[in-house]
């Protein structure tokens, strides 16, 4: 049987996501919802499938859905979804409150509905074989960008940061032991760059920086092992590695796995095999909500500031 796939929220990114369900073998985008009808009606026409600005409506017509709306809706959106019986793939973070958090995850198990968190990231380390490795020495990431208006619902550290921030905890698997941070805000009430260091029961030490105010942007990691650095520019699609273990993989691998060409397909598509299989998928809502205990940490540190 062919799964019914819907997309909430018409934004770019909702169109990145309305594309990976068009070309997913066992599904059929049936429907686009957001609270903009000219915007849901245009993306629709694009991706030949029915539009709505009635969730309700747009619920009735999917089977699973992706949540691509602002941040500030994501738990709103994902609770009404997981109680109408449908499987979710919400949109890093995965909400803004820890509790949220809990209460999505508490609903899906008790509907065993499946509940992914977009950090598709995750997936490109695990192609490199860097989820293999033994926890750095010290992690440094840089996502700098520059100002585009986009997600002012919520600071930086949800827009940008979110996404090192769940790699941070899968290559470091402990827990914090000290964690200080600083914001600066420009447009609005909401913090436009910040910078956190963080150290780890087992010894690792993080400096993180997100900016959506940097003129040129960059985005970059660099982990420090006893045995050697990888430094990955993700811009410029360069890595170093002067460690003494070879990577399973480099930007100009030929023979690719989907999970490093296309990571947001290879979500789509684990996200449609745990549904259809009945499985965990590999980013879970446990893994998403520990990546926004880790953020709402920085914020507050950074607000005491």
């Amino acid at each position: 049987m062919t799964i019914r796939a819907g997309v909430a929220g018409a934004g770019v990114f909702g169109g990145y996501h309305a594309k990976k369900y068009t070309e997913a073998e066992d599904a059929n985008l049936t429907a686009i919802f957001d609270a903009d009808l000219e915007r849901a009606m245009m993306a629709a026409e694009i991706h030949d499938c029915a539009a709505t600005t009635d969730y309700g409506r747009f619920l009735d017509q999917v089977d699973v859905l992706t949540i691509a709306a602002p941040a500030s809706v994501h738990f709103d959106l994902a609770r009404d979804a997981l109680k109408a019986g449908k499987h979710v793939l919400v949109e890093k973070p995965i909400a803004l409150d820890m509790d949220d958090a809990a209460t999505l995850i508490a609903l899906a198990t008790e509907k065993g509905l499946t509940l992914q968190v977009g950090h598709q990231e995750r997936y490109v380390f695990e192609a490199f074989g860097l989820l293999d490795r033994a926890a750095p020495r010290e992690v440094h990431s840089r996502r700098l960008n520059r100002f585009s208006g986009r997600a002012m619902d919520v600071s930086v550290v949800f827009d940008l940061m979110i996404h090192d921030l769940d790699l941070l905890n899968q290559v470091t698997q402990g827990d914090v032991t000290s964690l200080s941070a600083t914001g600066k805000s420009v447009h609005g009430d909401k913090s436009d760059h910040t910078e956190t260091e963080i150290a780890f029961t087992n010894g690792t030490r993080a400096s993180l920086a997100a900016s959506r105010l940097q003129e040129e942007p960059v985005r970059d990691m660099r982990l420090v092992y006893d045995d050697g650095e990888v430094h990955i520019d993700f811009l410029k699609r360069e890595i170093k590695n002067t460690t003494g273990t070879r990577l399973a993989l480099d930007f100009s691998a030929q023979e690719a796995p989907l999970a490093f060409k296309d990571p947001l397909a290879f979500g789509t598509q684990s996200f449609l095999k745990a549904v259809a299989k009945k499985t965990t998928p590999i980013v879970d809502g446990a893994a998403g909500r520990a990546a926004l205990d880790l953020a709402l940490r920085i914020e507050h540190a950074a607000e005491k500031k």
